[in-house]
């Protein structure tokens, strides 16, 4: 005998709710058409649901997200790094309060090495036909960004292995709801053969037929909910095995469909989102301009904010970073929010003079301030001119004095520095101290309060 178990998953959709009502109506119908056929239903969010760009999240902390969640009836989620880091620790232990479905995720604790009281580390569903399916979650382990919020996140790989003995012999099936990444999902297969389907995200890949690895199937749906996944499990139920597996997309704008019910609720839930983000923040007597590629007040004034902030001999940051300038008149955080959605924190880092002359030169080439950027928590077009506090970076002097090669210097700056390959002296250093939970809109605001009231 035989039996068919659908699965879709939607990952990272990172609040792009202009996507959401499509998905909504696409999963409604697909389950009532499979419930028709008398085949069951599953359906997982693999993390990064949550993005505090869009107001809704912002206003929220992420808790409309999950009423979402719990409208489309999910069966379980895991957690992103959008969750798990963009969340000061009280507002991720908030979030998932009202959540009607488990958040699996095995790799999180609080400080004293207890998994929180919304995280569970594996769920057991048991199919009508008596199929049992174990259920795993794990989320990429960024360890000095989790222990400065207070949490503590342990190996992923050593996680699942963990999990894995528990459910032994408990399952005819396991899921793994993965939010690492395409690599480690593939070292995963490899290294967990036992596991049937892992089910990914992070790294926006997408598998449009599934990917097959060492017989365990992995499968993606992009981003920003640009797609949704569909995997189909067939159960030789004699054996209680997987005798077949399949894995599909639909493409979200080849939908012919929206839930307008949902699109109700998010202009209900964007109404009270704006309502929240009035809240006054200065009140300013001229305007304040960001340009992005000529000296401008707007960033420099977050340039000088983040020295002062991090108690650093420099600030830093790229103009790019601010996408609007600021009128006179009262400033808001709706105001700060649309120039400055970005998820970035500031951090300090120590450099010797000859790495500090080596970053200048970097940021002033042409092709970097004329960089498109995408990820590592921007959400802005172009690099920009690089800005400055108490650095020139034309005559390579701090404070006046010329920057001394073997000297070290603390440099405030944004995290995003720290990841990826534009500046290999920052992203290497080895001391590096993030400044949580402050987004640099935090620091912007606070550094405007302060102007404001010494003008008085």
């Amino acid at each position: 005998m035989r039996e068919k178990l659908h699965i879709y998953h939607t990952n990272d959709l990172h609040s792009h709710f202009e996507n959401w009502p499509a998905i909504v109506d696409y999963i409604g119908k697909q389950r009532q058409k499979h419930t028709a056929e008398d085949e069951e239903v599953l359906l997982f969010d693999i993390g990064d649901h949550v993005d505090r760009f869009h107001p809704i999240s912002e206003a929220t902390f992420g808790k409309a997200n999950v009423e979402l969640l719990n409208r489309l009836r999910y069966d379980a989620v895991t957690i992103g790094n959008n969750e798990g880091i963009t969340l000061p620790h009280e507002e991720l232990d908030a979030l998932y309060r009202q959540a009607e479905f488990p958040v699996i995720v095995s790799n999180l604790f609080d400080t004293s090495g207890i998994r929180p009281s919304w995280a569970e580390p594996y769920w057991i569903k048991t199919l009508k036909s008596g199929i049992t399916i174990a259920v795993l979650g794990v989320t990429v382990p960024y360890y000095p960004i989790y222990a400065q919020l207070d949490w503590k996140v342990t190996d992923a790989f050593e996680s699942i292995a963990r999990v894995l003995k528990e459910v032994k012999g408990k399952a005819d099936i396991t899921i793994l709801l993965s939010h690492l990444g395409i690599l480690d999902d593939q070292k995963a297969a490899e290294r967990f053969p036992e596991i049937d389907l892992i089910l990914g995200s992070h790294t926006h890949h997408l598998l449009e037929d599934g990917m097959m690895k060492n017989g365990v199937l992995l499968a993606c749906a992009e981003k920003y909910g640009n797609y949704a996944s569909h995997v189909e499990l067939t159960f030789d139920l004699d054996r209680r095995t997987v005798s077949e597996k399949k894995a599909s997309v639909q493409k979200t704008s080849d939908w012919n469909g929206e839930s307008e019910e949902t699109s109700a609720f998010l202009m209900e839930k964007m109404e009270q989102a704006r309502a929240v983000l009035r809240e006054e923040v200065a009140q300013l007597d001229h305007p304040l301009t960001a340009e992005w590629f000529q000296a401008s007040a707007l960033p420099q004034m977050l340039a000088d904010a983040l020295k002062k902030w991090c108690d650093a001999d420099i600030g830093m940051v790229n103009a790019g970073i601010l996408l609007g300038s600021l009128s006179a008149g009262p400033v808001t955080r709706g105001d700060i929010h649309r120039i400055c959605p970005h998820p970035i924190n500031p951090v300090k880092v120590k450099l010797t003079g000859d790495e500090l002359k080596e970053i200048v030169l970097q940021a002033s080439a042409e092709e970097m301030e004329q960089l498109h950027i995408k990820g590592l928590g921007f959400r802005g077009k172009v690099m920009g001119k690089m800005m400055y506090s108490a650095l020139d970076a034309e005559k390579l002097t701090v404070a006046g004095a010329e920057i001394e090669p073997g000297r070290t210097y603390t440099l405030a700056t944004i995290d995003m520095f720290t990841l990826g390959t534009l500046f290999p002296a920052i992203r290497d250093a080895g001391d590096i101290e993030y400044f949580m939970p402050e987004f640099l809109r935090d620091l912007l605001a606070w550094k405007l309060e302060q102007t404001c009231r010494a003008d008085r």
